[in-house]
This record gives C-alpha cells, sequence and structure tokens, in this order.
C-alpha cells in the first residue's frame, strides 16, 4: 500500500522560494576590507539569482546539465550563483582555488565545465590556464581585477554586472528530478586524481534540514553565522543552503581570511556563529592574544576538517566561545557527526569535555559501521579500533568518471554493498559516539602495535611552548616504524626536545614516545587547511629534515 503523501521534489529551487519569500529581510554581508560591508537581502539575492539565470540561459547559451563553475571568494555573488545554476537546471561546480594549476585545468577539463564565474582578483590564478581549458566558452568576472590578463582569450569575457543587468528578476524555474545533480566538488586529490562528488537536489535539501537540527549547529533567524569555510569547500559545509532555509544571516568574509579582519568582522558585525578548520582558530586565538577584541556574540564556533587540539579548545572556552567538534568529508555533504554531549552530563565537567573531544554523534541520516583489517564487523564498544564505513542519503556512492563515463566505485573507497569507505580509524562508543584516532594512511605500525599519530599531536600542542605539532611514521630497521614529531615553536620559545619528549611522556604511552624530532617553520597545509603529512614524510625521505635522535 502506498500511501496518500503529496510527491514533491525536494530540490535547490524550493529551498531558494523559501528564503527569498519567507526569510527576504535576512542578510549576506560581505566583507569589503575598508568601509561599510556589503548587505545584500536574502530577497534581493533571489532576485539577482534570477537575473543570474535568464543570463547564463539566454546569452551564455546554458542549457539541461551544463556545467556552471565558480572560482570565487566567499561572497553574495558566489551564493547567487549557488541557487541560480542548480534551480535552473544546471550543475554548479565549484573550483578550488588553493589547487596546484595542473590539478585545477585537469578538474575543469573533466568536469566539462562551459562557464567560469570568476572573482576578479583571482584573474592572476585563472589567466594562465585558460589556453588548456579545452571546455570553457565563457568567463564570467564579478569585482575589480586587471581584465588586461584576459586577452587574447579562447573564451568569451562577460562583465557580471552587465551580464544581468536588465534580466528579469523572476525565472519560471523548471520542476526538477530531485535525483538529477545540483553541485559538484572534488576532492583535493592527495593520493592520484582528484575525486569529483557529484550532489543532487535530495541530498543538499536533507542536508540542509539536518545543519538546521538543534543536535547539529542549530541555527535560527536570530543568528549570523560567519562563514569562513570556503564555498568551494563542500558547499561551505552546507551553510548557504541551511541558511536560507532557516534564515540565519550570513556573514561572507570574501578574501579576507587573515586572523586580523576575522578579529575586525565579528567586533563589528557581532555574528553568533563561525565555521572553519583548526588552523583558522589558531590564528585567530594568536591574534586575540595579541590584540584583544570584544568578540563576546560569537558564542558558538563549529570545527570540523581535522581534529581541534584540546588545548584549543579550552583557550575558546576561557573566551567564551563553545567549540562544537565535527567530522565529515567531500564525499558526505560533509555532515557525518557532530559532539553534542548527551543529556543528562554535567555541563562544564569532565565528562563533558570528553564528549566534546570526540568527532561527535552519528544523525539520524548516517548509518555507521566500524571494519576490522580482515572485514569483520567490529562492535560499538568504544574501544575496537576500525575503519569507519558509512551510507546514507546525502553520502556519496560512486565518483564522477567523466561526462560519458560510467560512476566510477573503486575497490579502495566501496564495499561490495556500497558503503563509503572513509579512509578513517577510530572507535563507536555503544551511544553513537565516533572517536577517531587516525587516518588509515597516517596510523604508525611500531613493532605490531597502532600508535596514534593525532593523540601525539593533540598532546604535543598542549605545551605552552608549541604553536603546531605534526607526526608521521618514518621507517625504522628495529620496529618497522616509529614517530617522527615535527614542531612549530612560537616566538621566543625555550623547550628543546628533551623538555617536550618528557612533556609527552605524562601523557602517552612510553612505547609510543617518538625518538626522532624537528622543528619546522610551519606545517605543510593541504588547499582546505589539513595537515598535509605527505609532504612532512617526503621531506624526510630526501634528507631535507634537520632531525635530531634522542
Amino acid at each position: 500500500m502506498l500511501s496518500t503523501m503529496q510527491d514533491v521534489p525536494l530540490t535547490v529551487t524550493r529551498i531558494l522560494n523559501h528564503g527569498t519569500r519567507v526569510h527576504g529581510t535576512s542578510q549576506i554581508i560581505t566583507w569589503t576590507g575598508e568601509g561599510e560591508p556589503h548587505r545584500r537581502s536574502f530577497a534581493e539575492a533571489g532576485a539577482r539569482a534570477a537575473q543570474l539565470a535568464h543570463a547564463l540561459h539566454d546569452d551564455l547559451g546554458i542549457r539541461g546539465d551544463d556545467r556552471v563553475a565558480t572560482l570565487m571568494w566567499n561572497n553574495a555573488e558566489h551564493v547567487e550563483a549557488y541557487f541560480a545554476a542548480p534551480a535552473m537546471g544546471a550543475v554548479l561546480h565549484t573550483l578550488n582555488l588553493r589547487l596546484p594549476a595542473e590539478q585545477l585545468s585537469w578538474i575543469v577539463n573533466h568536469a566539462a565545465d562551459r562557464v567560469i564565474i570568476v572573482n576578479g582578483s583571482l584573474l592572476p590564478l585563472l589567466a594562465p590556464l585558460l589556453p588548456g581549458l579545452t571546455t570553457v566558452e565563457h568567463v564570467v568576472v564579478s569585482g575589480p581585477g586587471d581584465r588586461s590578463l584576459l586577452e587574447g582569450a579562447r573564451a568569451r569575457v562577460h562583465e557580471y554586472e552587465e551580464l544581468v543587468a536588465g534580466k528579469p528578476t523572476t525565472y519560471d524555474w523548471p520542476e526538477l528530478d530531485e535525483r538529477q545533480a545540483a553541485a559538484m566538488c572534488y576532492t583535493s586529490g592527495t593520493t592520484g586524481d582528484p575525486k569529483g562528488v557529484v550532489y543532487s537536489h535530495r541530498s543538499i535539501y536533507l542536508h540542509s534540514m539536518q545543519v538546521n537540527m538543534t543536535q547539529s549547529m542549530g541555527l535560527t533567524d536570530a543568528d549570523t553565522s560567519l562563514v569562513v569555510v570556503p564555498q568551494f569547500h563542500v558547499n561551505a559545509w552546507g551553510l548557504p543552503h541551511a541558511t536560507f532555509m532557516t534564515g540565519v544571516n550570513m556573514l561572507m568574509p570574501d578574501r579576507f581570511l587573515q586572523p586580523a579582519p576575522l578579529a575586525e568582522m565579528i567586533e563589528s558585525e557581532r555574528p553568533t556563529h563561525a565555521a572553519a578548520v583548526p588552523t583558522i582558530w589558531q590564528g585567530l586565538l594568536a591574534e586575540l592574544s595579541a590584540k584583544p577584541r570584544d568578540v563576546s556574540t560569537l558564542t558558538q564556533v563549529t570545527i570540523g576538517g581535522s581534529a581541534c587540539p584540546p588545548s584549543l579548545m579550552k583557550a575558546f572556552d576561557e573566551l567564551g566561545m563553545r567549540v562544537c567538534h565535527a567530522w565529515g568529508m567531500t564525499e558526505t555533504s560533509p555532515l557525518g557527526t557532530v559532539a553534542r554531549p548527551p543529556a543528562g552530563v554535567e555541563p562544564g565537567s569532565d565528562e563533558e569535555f570528553a564528549y566534546r573531544l570526540t568527532q561527535g554523534r552519528f544523525p539520524a541520516g548516517v548509518e555507521a559501521r566500524l571494519t576490522g583489517p580482515g572485514g569483520e564487523q567490529l562492535p560499538w564498544d568504544g574501544e575496537s579500533a576500525g575503519e569507519l564505513e558509512v551510507r546514507g542519503p546525502w553520502i556519496a556512492g560512486a565518483y564522477y568518471n567523466g561526462p560519458d563515463a560510467e560512476p566510477l566505485r573503486p575497490a579502495d573507497k566501496f564495499s561490495e554493498d556500497g558503503w563509503l569507505k572513509t579512509g578513517d580509524v577510530g572507535t563507536i562508543s555503544p551511544e553513537g559516539f565516533l572517536t577517531l584516532t587516525d587516518r588509515a594512511k597516517d596510523v604508525i605500525k611500531s613493532g605490531g602495535e597502532w600508535i596514534s599519530s593525532v593523540d601525539l599531536e593533540n598532546a604535543l600542542m598542549s605545551h605552552p611552548d608549541v604553536a603546531e605539532a605534526a607526526v608521521v611514521a618514518v621507517p625504522d630497521d628495529k620496529w618497522g616504524e616509529r614517530p617522527l614529531a615535527t614542531v612549530v615553536l612560537k616566538e621566543g620559545a625555550s623547550a628543546d626536545f628533551e623538555t617536550l619528549r618528557a612533556f609527552l611522556a605524562e601523557k602517552v604511552a612510553k612505547w609510543q614516545l617518538p625518538e626522532r624530532w624537528t622543528v619546522i617553520p610551519a606545517v605543510p597545509k593541504t588547499s582546505v587547511g589539513k595537515f598535509d603529512k605527505k609532504v612532512l614524510r617526503r621531506q624526510y625521505a630526501d634528507g631535507d629534515l634537520d632531525v635530531t635522535q634522542l
């Protein structure tokens, strides 16, 4: 027997229409770096999204599921593209502006992008790539920048504001299949070529609902969210779509992502929530320590992308900013878990802090299991460690394999029964809290035992002289692998390796203590701000690190 409910497709269009009508007065606030920020209401952004859709269809010939790429900072125009392209039936493809040039070119060609909307400040990045971008027919430039860099380009060049000017402010949005592609994002390609993940209208809609739930980010129209996480990084963790559902104001930093302007934004615009990777917050903490600001309105900070060091969480607690840990990845849209302590746990207690340090609890939309080395399923007992696999309505089931190829399902990424192999190793408690101990590729296998590089890093970063620390496995004749500790010392720090090792000895088992140590100026980062440990391993192998053995 079937239900008697209406079959209404869950689409990005419905999120757009709801946001512009019900929450039309909510604002997208774009930081300009000087003077008053630029303010645009949701209603105005919706009207401009309709104008952009007319321009894409009528002037640039976008049809069907053509790909419309963006090479942009977080700003109002980028939000307009977020809604215009999917709602008209096309596919939005956000380009990671921090990727190496050759990877960026490969991604554009692999996705067969026809249009690139680019911020003028990024023309020096795009212009050299254009001769090799075989499918790009149009470049739309938004904001100030050196247009002369595009002279002689094969693609036609348009001005964003001129393109949308005079276009109708409403659009006859087509009724779409909710399973249709809405947006795509490529992984950062740390191993092999980047892999394309294609999000459906349905997955975005359901993911947005989860973001807004109380046990996730729990935002309302009384909030302003500082969206630091880039819009090219998994749809800015779903915030642009989720905010249009609930009317949350968006404070967009554009290209001003340095600690000083971020502190100024918080003091000036009074956001209540912010989201970014740990490296952003470490920089902001140093800025606030050197130059205190009134950041009292910012009471909730969502940290994901990599594990938040306990010392950083405690430092933000002291500032009145409550860190909420989250875990996810490009393939999970990205929301996988959020660390909201369960009912009955005393606020401020050690037990509560322990829950907050986990990666969090799985929501109803994400099923999880742990797999052992032999493929066996491991119990949720908080002790058995295995590789995390997940499935759900906003979890990828395959990778995009080009416009004319079948989806790609490599065996190292997807199980035979369709679950996503995350590559993360950890435990799950009986009540569904995930604790990650490492990436599978980063676990240190020493003498038949596993050493968590994350545990060592967190312990080291709790030392007052350590700004950052990354631990990697290096070959060892006796034990197979041993940990190498690379540390970034704070300015004026005096701690030596013996001191740091003794400090670490109070926190981990003796056999886990690194014998090899080195000081580096900064931990290498990936394009989305995660520690890039493959660079450190390569530097060690090439003899480029000055290593002391204790």
